[in-house]
C-alpha cells in the first residue's frame, strides 16, 4: 500500500478503527478480549474526550467489561491519533534507507521524543525471528562507527567500532545481527544457528575465523574468495552481502547519522525486514500493522533504561 493510499483511505479515526477491527476479527464477529466470548457484545459510541480515548468501544454481555479494537495492543494507551500511526508505519516501510526521528517528527507535526519512541515501536514489529538460510549463502562482517580526530594528530584514528554480522541467501533472505566482537567463538555459533546444515554452499572471504570456524560445520560446502587477488571468481564472491552492507551504512550515515550500540539491533532488524520483503511492497504495510497488533508494548522507560536494567 502506497503512502498516498494510506492518507486517502485512513483520513479519519473511524476509518483506522474499521481496518483494525477487520484485522483483529476477520470473521466479522467481535470477540471479547477479556473472556473470549464471541459475538455477545454491545456497541457504545461516544464523543472523543482525548487523543487516547477511543470513540468506539464494546461492552461484553458476559463479563460486563469494556474494550475496543486497540485493547491489549501497542495502540491501547497511545496519545497519538491512529491516523498518524498509520502514516508513520507507511513512511518507515517505504523508506529504503530508513527515516530518522527528526524527519518523522516534521512529517507528522509531533515532537522529536514522540517520533523517536514511535519509530522504535514500529521497528520492534519488524523482528525476523530465527530464520534459517539455505541455498547459496554469503557471510561477512562489517564495522559501524564514526572516525574521530585526536588532538595534535591530523590523521583520523578509528574508535572501537560495533560489529555487524551479515548473512544473505542469493535471491533470498538477509540477516543483519550485531555481535560483541569478530572473534571465531562469537561468530561461529551465530552462523551455525542461522545457516542450515543443508545449505548448498556458503561463501566468505579468506579471514581465518571462517577458514577454521566453518570447515567442520559445513564440510565441503565452504568457498572463500581472496579479496587481495580478486573480488569474484565465477560464483565465488561476497558481492551480495557487501551490497547489503552498503545500503545499510548509507542509511546509518545518511538518515540516522548516529546509532548507539544499545539500539543497533532494531535498526539491523528494520533493514533486514524491508530487504526481505522487497518484492512484497504492496503488502508491507498490512504485515507490519498486523505485527504491531500482535506485539508487546515497548515502554519509553525500557528504551531509555541502561542496558543492564533493560535486559
Amino acid at each position: 500500500m502506497k503512502t498516498i493510499d494510506i492518507t486517502q483511505r485512513f483520513s479519519s479515526e473511524n476509518a483506522c478503527l474499521d481496518y483494525l477491527e477487520q484485522m483483529r476479527w476477520p470473521n466479522g464477529e467481535i470477540v471479547c478480549v477479556h473472556c473470549g466470548l464471541v459475538g455477545k457484545v454491545s456497541k457504545i459510541t461516544r464523543k472523543k474526550a482525548g487523543d487516547n480515548k477511543r470513540t468506539r468501544i464494546y461492552q461484553c454481555l458476559g463479563c460486563k467489561k469494556q474494550f475496543s479494537a486497540t485493547s491489549g495492543t501497542i495502540f491501547n494507551d497511545t496519545h497519538l491519533p491512529l491516523t498518524k500511526w498509520f502514516i508513520a508505519i507507511a513512511l518507515i516501510c517505504e523508506a529504503k534507507k530508513g527515516m530518522s526521528a527528526n524527519q518523522l517528527a516534521r512529517h507528522l507535526g509531533i515532537n522529536y521524543r514522540t517520533a523517536w519512541h514511535l519509530a522504535h515501536r514500529i521497528r520492534a514489529a519488524m523482528i525476523e525471528g530465527d530464520l534459517q538460510l539455505t541455498g547459496e549463502v554469503e557471510a561477512d562482517e562489517t564495522y559501524v562507527g564514526a572516525k574521530v580526530l585526536r588532538k595534535g594528530n591530523p590523521r583520523p584514528k578509528k574508535d572501537k567500532k560495533d560489529v555487524v554480522l551479515g548473512m544473505v541467501e542469493r535471491g533470498g533472505k538477509l540477516l543483519l545481527i550485531p555481535v560483541p566482537d569478530s572473534k571465531r567463538e562469537i561468530l561461529q555459533p551465530v552462523i551455525e544457528k542461522h545457516v542450515s546444515k543443508d545449505v548448498d554452499v556458503i561463501y566468505t572471504d579468506e579471514h581465518p575465523i571462517y577458514i577454521y570456524g566453518l570447515k567442520d560445520s559445513y564440510p565441503g560446502k565452504h568457498r572463500m574468495i581472496a579479496h587481495k587477488k580478486s573480488y569474484a571468481i565465477g560464483r565465488t564472491h561476497t558481492n551480495t552481502i557487501e551490497n547489503c552492507f552498503s545500503l545499510f551504512k548509507r542509511g546509518l550515515m545518511g538518515s540516522f547519522h548516529h546509532v548507539s550500540i544499545k539500539h543497533l539491533r532494531r535498526y539491523c532488524e528494520e533493514f533486514s525486514y524491508r530487504f526481505n520483503r522487497r518484492g512484497e511492497q504492496p503488502f508491507l504495510f498490512d504485515g507490519t500493522l498486523r505485527n504491531i497488533l500482535n506485539g508487546k508494548a515497548l515502554p519509553y522507560k525500557m528504551l531509555t533504561a541502561s542496558p543492564v536494567s533493560e535486559s
